[in-house]
């Protein structure tokens, strides 16, 4: 009885196909698809340093608004860029005396968004490089200052920091048409740009120079440069929660896309600029370690890096060598451009 079923049961099958065939019909669903080398592309994969680095960052009008400081030397002012149909503020520095200016983009560390306020985290460091010279560019990024809102992903929002950023070095081409429409006595040279960022502006900065592979000048001041999402985890205690809240959110990133592809480390080859690093010794924000193995890293594939010690020194350099570390910077930026 068993063996009668069967042969049923298979003879039915051979009827089905018989009469698909017959018909015209396809028969493709009784086939299993065995490729399986499809990956349908995720909301964050456009943000791998890989995919950034195919990207291409289209340069957005400058505009210039209010002044916010005018001292005897220098103005700080308002400037408005967009990214993604999204706008994005800063303060730009400006020199006070006529001349063709070269140019540096500052990038700030952590600031919590409710005592932000523009220009925190980089204006000492922009009107002193004002003072000396150059004009400076400091963007507040997507959910702080003036700017629109960022993602509602807390991991796509660290992400859009580097797309922000590119957007805004894109756009320096814009700047001199910005800097004419506020009747401005000044210009900037747009072949001779350079970046600065300080803690995780340093993170920032470092993507940067991996993604666009550029020869900008950089200077960092203890920047955050262990791997993802280590480097945000490292800080959980800061968090009132403890950071229960930012384990979770990486914990779900990591279900579905592969960390070592969005972490700063593994893409160190491709950085083409003179990097200066900063470091103090008793920073208790970003270890001293940590820029003691980005330093050792960068030597080991011959890379161009100049490394200052502080002893005794904090995370801001306030302990005295805040001057010192400025004027290396400064000087380091001036002999760049005159190469």
């Amino acid at each position: 009885m068993t063996k009668i079923l069967i042969l049923l049961a298979i003879s039915i099958f051979l009827a089905f196909i018989s009469w698909n065939w017959r018909n015209g019909l396809k028969t493709e669903m009784l086939v299993p698809n065995n490729d399986l080398s499809f990956d349908a592309e995720k909301p964050l994969d456009k943000y791998t340093y890989e995919k950034l680095k195919q990207a291409r960052f289209a340069p957005s009008d400058i505009t210039i608004g209010k002044t916010v400081k005018e001292p005897v030397d220098f103005k700080s002012l308002m400037f408005y860029f967009n990214v993604d149909g999204k706008r994005v503020s800063g303060l730009i520095n400006v020199p006070e005396k006529p001349g063709n200016y070269p140019i540096i983009v500052l990038f700030r560390g952590y600031v919590d968004r409710e005592i932000y306020q523009t220009g925190i985290g980089t204006a000492h460091m922009g009107e002193f490089l004002a003072k000396n010279g150059f004009i400076t560019l400091a963007p507040d990024f997507l959910g702080y200052g003036e700017s629109d809102n960022p993602s509602s992903d807390p991991i796509e929002e660290r992400f859009q920091t580097y797309t922000t950023s590119l957007t805004l070095l894109a756009s320096l081409v814009n700047l001199n048409k910005a800097l004419a429409s506020s009747d401005s006595i000044v210009s900037a040279s747009a072949s001779k740009v350079g970046i600065w960022g300080h803690s995780n502006g340093g993170q920032i900065a470092l993507s940067v120079l991996e993604i666009s592979g550029a020869t900008y000048p950089t200077v960092l001041w203890a920047p955050v440069s262990k791997p993802f999402p280590y480097s945000i985890l490292y800080y959980t205690d800061d968090f009132d929660d403890h950071g229960k809240m930012l384990r979770r959110v990486v914990a779900d990133f990591e279900k579905d896309y592969d960390s070592e592809k969005y972490s700063l480390t593994n893409f160190l080859d491709l950085i083409n600029a003179p990097i200066q690093l900063h470091q103090g010794e008793q920073d208790e924000a970003v270890p001293f370690r940590w820029s003691e193995n980005l330093a050792d890293s960068l030597n080991k594939i011959d890379k161009k890096i100049e490394y200052f010690k502080y002893l005794g020194e904090d995370h801001n350099f306030s302990e005295g060598n805040w001057p010192l570390a400025a004027s290396r910077s400064s000087e380091f930026y001036r002999s760049n451009f005159a190469e």
